[in-house]
């Protein structure tokens, strides 16, 4: 039997590594970005509220109050009008949309550029939609932000894909950023495709979106509830993009059956319409944020990451997947930074997600073990 020669090829996928390293140990998991925060009570009752007697397919456009509250949440969000029903497509999280976008986009052109250290769905999408890939380094010099004057190949490109706040650095970008990247993609032709994943999870200032460049024409936002809202199991998302690009999706989307089921989509309502919970899940990370930097920085470890998102990113002497070997040794598993792409080697990422009493003993075990 011969299976797909692009899976035979790829390397195991990273965080499936670390589910090898934590079997049969009792750890403290800041490994994977999974929020183990409880989903709003609001929300669940929602979820609970829509569930009918019968439960029909969902259809790829999504419920018109859903699209409606997603742009009614970008206009108060960030001040962009977008069409409800022109430009927005529910997604069933932000992952599986990325994941599979470069299936839509990719034509005569087939190269992606993507960012290293970085996600490593984007250059997985690419590499089996048949497309190639083109890493751009982020350094921790230029604020993990790409050097746009240094790269080359602008003419070849079919996306360039953005994160921000990022991940894994929590770096943030201005919007002055996002307005030069779309002006380079209308010259060249290109997507800008921009996961904006932790938009919502930061500590100094709200971030901007890429939505607010003044001409979206080239500009494609992924989002999602995961993050915001404490519902990674509900797998509820969307996608903005100018209307060509919206209707591509709507064509693609029935053939892969990834419509959020509609009992989801009428919680996700209740989701998008509400701020004050996002505040108080802003709160939590920051408690938590708050316990744990100030032990790892007097312990020695250079704090390199920005000031959003769920995540700590570290650099380290030696290694990165040796020193989490050592810190999984007591206990504690983080991710190595060579997870994401050779530019993260020397770093590693903790994502704070266990609870607020787990970080409380993590500092305990980290006090003896570094």
């Amino acid at each position: 039997m011969q299976l797909s020669p692009v899976l035979a090829e790829l390397e195991q996928y990273p965080f499936t590594r670390l589910d090898e390293w934590r079997a049969g140990r009792t750890v403290i998991d800041f490994g994977v970005g999974d929020p183990r925060e409880v989903t709003p009570l609001f929300i669940r009752e929602a979820l609970a509220a829509a569930i009918e007697e019968r439960s029909s397919y969902p259809r790829a456009a999504g419920l018109p109050e859903l699209r409606r509250a997603i742009a009614g949440w970008i206009d108060r969000r960030f001040g962009v009008c977008v069409d409800a029903d022109r430009e927005l497509v529910p997604t069933l999280g932000s992952k599986e949309a990325i994941f599979s976008f470069a299936h839509v986009a990719l034509g005569e052109r087939r190269a992606v550029a993507v960012p290293e250290p970085g996600y490593p769905v984007y250059e997985r999408g690419a590499v089996f939609a048949g497309g190639t890939v083109v890493p751009v380094p982020l350094r921790e010099e230029t604020g993990w932000l790409p050097d746009l004057d240094a790269f080359d190949a602008w003419d070849e490109i079919a996306l360039f894909w953005v994160c921000y706040p990022n991940n894994p650095t929590g770096a943030t970008a201005p919007l002055s950023f996002y307005e030069e990247l779309a002006g380079l993609a209308r010259e060249h032709g290109f997507l800008v495709c921009s996961d904006e994943a932790y938009s919502e999870l930061w500590f100094d200032e709200p971030p901007p979106s890429a939505l607010q460049v003044a001409d979206r024409d080239n500009v494609v936002v992924f989002n999602t509830l995961s993050k915001r809202s404490s519902m990674t199991g509900y797998r509820s998302g969307f996608v903005c993009a100018p209307p060509a690009v919206a209707d591509a999706l709507r064509t693609f989307r029935p053939y892969t059956g990834t419509a959020p089921q509609e009992f989801v989509q009428r919680a996700s309502v209740a989701a998008w319409a509400d701020e004050e919970h996002v505040g108080e899940v802003r709160d939590v990370y920051r408690r938590k944020r708050e316990i744990l930097l100030p032990v790892l920085e007097r312990k020695g470890l250079r704090f390199a990451g920005g000031n959003a998102s769920f995540f700590l990113w570290f650099a380290v002497d030696g290694p990165s997947e040796g020193f989490a070997r050592r810190l999984l040794e007591h206990g504690i598993l983080v991710a190595p930074g060579s997870f994401f792409g050779a530019s993260g080697e020397g770093y590693v990422r903790l994502a704070l997600v266990p609870t607020q009493e787990d970080c409380e003993r993590a500092v305990e075990i980290l006090e003896r073990a570094l």
